[in-house]
């Protein structure tokens, strides 16, 4: 499982939308909707790191194991 579904299976336990989510960290709904199918990777501030953390209810080392997953399957 890569990031973006981990990211959507956190958004979708606390029934939350990806528009919610993107208002929270200062993005998009469409970018949100790219990182959970996959199209792109989380690229955020610190500050959006933590509001990311925030809105989805987990720690930064959760955060950091679900994006990490991403990192090590980079495309060309």
């Amino acid at each position: 499982m890569g990031s973006g579904e981990k990211i959507m299976n956190l958004r979708k336990q606390l029934n939350l939308t990806q528009r919610q989510v993107a208002q929270a960290i200062g993005v998009t709904d469409q970018t949100v909707s790219n990182w959970e199918q996959g199209i792109y990777k989380p690229r955020l501030t610190p500050a959006q790191t933590l509001a990311l953390c925030q809105i989805l209810n987990c720690s930064l080392e959760e955060l950091v194991a679900v994006t990490s997953d991403l990192d090590s399957t980079a495309t060309s």
